[in-house]
């Protein structure tokens, strides 16, 4: 009787951690690939899944490791020029991303200025969009040549317009289609005036976050080179066996990898602090 209820209780207990671990680690999952499902299309590759991404950034970790293990035939800096090497496509993807977005940014006031032009020639809305495909900055054309030949297919505006938002991937992009389709749904007499005050407000927004960004563009940069001038120093070493074998030692592993956690903490403190702030996505 007491190996029956000791069962039952253990059996009690595996069900309740079953049901709040389980649910935590999928979750922590779903929301790492959903991360980076967003840094993907926001970076233009929409295309490519967070798999595929994982995959470059495994085979690039494991081609350099494997490099600096032959050259140097020290573990320790070969473990550690892979692992930079494994995040370096995700930090190519960030950087298509942010020069994306800058892109967009500095374009779209031209874009709803093209818009609103269209507005006031007696176009209709989904016409002044489909117009951009020819007529818009060139950097937005793409997407809006989607549309149009979505639009073009189905007829549905809305849909047309949620599509477009995911194709832009752009914060600026999604407060444009949102101005546009609450424009669309509650009459449009006042389109004409959103879209110049909304216009104003993007080229006054552009021109801050440049000045900010030129302002403290020599900091980063100085940073940056802060950060990889000692690697780059021990990557150079590695061509002498005498000196770099010094590393394979835990002393030499702990000096490596503490050096290593310093130029993380201390580069991510530093973007921190330096950040602007960043525009959400809204009803993304």
């Amino acid at each position: 009787m007491g190996a029956l209820v000791g069962l039952g209780v253990g059996l009690g207990l595996l069900l309740i951690w079953s049901a709040f671990a389980l649910p935590q680690a999928g979750s922590r999952k779903s929301r790492s690939t959903g991360r980076l499902q967003d840094l993907l299309a926001r970076a233009g590759l929409g295309a490519v899944t967070p798999r595929s991404l994982a995959i470059v950034c495994g085979a690039a970790g494991l081609a350099a490791m494997l490099f600096i293990q032959v050259i140097s035939r020290a573990f320790p800096v070969a473990l550690a020029f892979g692992l930079m090497a494994a995040y370096l496509p995700v930090a190519v993807v960030a950087g298509r991303a942010r020069r994306r977005q800058r892109e967009f940014a500095e374009v779209w006031p031209e874009a709803v200025d093209n818009l609103a032009s269209g507005v006031r020639a007696g176009m209709s809305l989904p016409e002044a969009l489909a117009g951009l495909s020819k007529r818009g900055p060139e950097p937005l054309r793409p997407a809006f040549e989607k549309f149009a030949l979505d639009y073009q297919v189905t007829g549905r505006f809305a849909e047309s317009l949620d599509r477009l938002k995911s194709e832009l991937a752009d914060p600026v992009g999604d407060r444009v289609v949102e101005g546009l389709r609450i424009a669309r749904e509650v009459g449009g007499g006042e389109l004409g005036r959103l879209l110049r005050n909304l216009s104003t407000y993007l080229r006054d927004d552009a021109r801050t976050r440049s000045e900010l960004e030129s302002r403290q563009a020599w900091t980063v940069n100085g940073a940056r080179l802060a950060v990889a001038a000692p690697w780059l120093v021990l990557f150079l070493l590695c061509f002498q066996p005498e000196v770099i074998s010094r590393y394979s030692s835990p002393g030499g592993a702990a000096v490596i990898f503490g050096g290593a956690s310093c130029c993380l903490v201390a580069y991510r403190l530093m973007v921190r602090i330096g950040r602007l702030p960043v525009e959400r996505r809204i009803l993304a």
